[in-house]
C-alpha cells in the first residue's frame, strides 16, 4: 500500500487519453470500416476487432461517446452495450464454436486496461487447451487466423443476420 500510496503522490498515473489520441473514437469517425476492423455499428455503439488479439476473434464492444467512467454512461447506452456484447458473443459461437469466452472491462489503467480513457469490453474465445508454451517462455500468442480472414469470416455472419430471410 504505501508503494501504491507514494506512486499516486508523484502523480505517475498514466493521464487520461483524450479523444484526439484514442482509436477507438478514431474509428467511429471513419467509414472505412474494413481498414478499421470495426465488424458493426449501432446507433449508440460498435463492434471492433483487437489489432493485437489474445484468441481468434477477440472483439471490443464499446461506445461511440469518449467515456472511461462506467457510471456516466447513459442507460441507452449500457443498453445498447450488453446487447451488441450478447449479439458478438453469437456471432463468435456460430463463427468459432468455442468452449467458452473471457468476457470483461478493465475500468483504469492500474487494473489492465491499455486504453482506459474509452471504456469497452473484451470478448475472448476460448477453447479446451487453447494455452500452450509460447506465452510462457516466449511472451507471445500464435494466432492461427489472420485479422483479414477473421474480418471476412465474422462479416459474412452478421450480414446473414441482417438480411431478410425470405
Amino acid at each position: 500500500m504505501p508503494y501504491i500510496e507514494e506512486a499516486s503522490a508523484k502523480g505517475e498515473e498514466h493521464p487520461k487519453q483524450d479523444e484526439s489520441t484514442c482509436f477507438l473514437c478514431a474509428a467511429v469517425n471513419d467509414t472505412h470500416d474494413r481498414e478499421r476492423l470495426v465488424l458493426h455499428r449501432s446507433r449508440l455503439c460498435f463492434v471492433i476487432m483487437n489489432l493485437y488479439p489474445y484468441n481468434n476473434g477477440h472483439l471490443l464492444v464499446t461506445t461511440n461517446r469518449h467515456e472511461s467512467d462506467l457510471h456516466q454512461l447513459s442507460n441507452e447506452e449500457m443498453v445498447d452495450l450488453f446487447e451488441l456484447m450478447r449479439r458478438a458473443v453469437g456471432w463468435l459461437e456460430k463463427a468459432y464454436n468455442p468452449h467458452g469466452f473471457n468476457v470483461g472491462i478493465n475500468l483504469g489503467r492500474v487494473a489492465g486496461a491499455g486504453l482506459p480513457g474509452h471504456l469497452h469490453i473484451h470478448i475472448v474465445p476460448r477453447w479446451n487447451g487453447d494455452t500452450n508454451f509460447m506465452p510462457v517462455l516466449g511472451h507471445t500468442k500464435v494466432i492461427s487466423q489472420g485479422l483479414d480472414a477473421t474480418y471476412s469470416l465474422l462479416r459474412k455472419i452478421i450480414e446473414s443476420e441482417e438480411s431478410p430471410v425470405g
